[in-house]
């Protein structure tokens, strides 16, 4: 399958779209290229962009004025990445997201996209299942963050994200879990006795 064939199978899962609703997304998006270290949106930058990730890993975090990091997300190919936010108060971002790796991307003006959802039902309809995917990832992720401990979190990582420890650095993962790197490594010795 071509891989716009694979977007639009991936944009059928959370509603039916037209080829004519796939060709109005395309004119407000750009397919990028983006080199790993990159920051697609900036701390305090007001976006108008949202990003459909093809391939390659995002990761998104808050840091503090002393420069310390904390990850909130991990973002895999085909998934919505964005402050969202900051896109609908059109306000600063208080999030960095970054490219961890290589990556290629559609970058959708946001303010377009609203504007097509207004006209049209059935992308509004895949406007509003996204929305609904990403709430419940966010609520999954806090529940996770409150009720499990760190072994556990980092084993539902592994679910979530297969190989994740040869994909994401370990600073970033130990940040993620909300631990140190070394408290990560003793989790790891633990369950792999190594």
């Amino acid at each position: 399958m071509n891989q716009t064939g694979s977007h639009a199978n991936f944009l059928n899962s959370f509603s039916n779209i037209s080829q004519d609703i796939r060709e109005d997304l395309l004119k407000i998006s750009e397919l990028k290229t983006v080199k790993a270290g990159k920051q697609i949106v900036k701390l305090g930058e007001t976006p108008s962009k949202v990003f459909m990730l093809v391939s390659g890993i995002v990761r998104c975090y808050l840091s503090t004025e002393s420069g310390k990091e904390y990850n909130k997300s991990f973002y895999m190919p085909l998934s919505f990445v964005g402050p969202l936010t900051a896109l609908i108060q059109k306000t600063p971002s208080l999030f960095v997201f970054e490219t961890l790796e290589d990556s290629e991307m559609y970058e959708v003006d946001y303010y377009k996209l609203t504007e097509l959802c207004k006209k049209n039902e059935s992308l509004r309809t895949l406007y509003y299942r996204i929305l609904e995917v990403t709430y419940m990832m966010y609520e999954k992720r806090l529940v996770e963050l409150i009720s499990l401990d760190a072994k556990a979190r980092y084993m539902e990582l592994q679910k979530q994200i297969p190989n994740v420890d040869a994909l994401i650095p370990q600073y970033h993962i130990a940040s993620y879990l909300g631990i140190t790197a070394v408290q990560l490594s003793r989790i790891r010795k633990k369950i792999y006795g190594n």
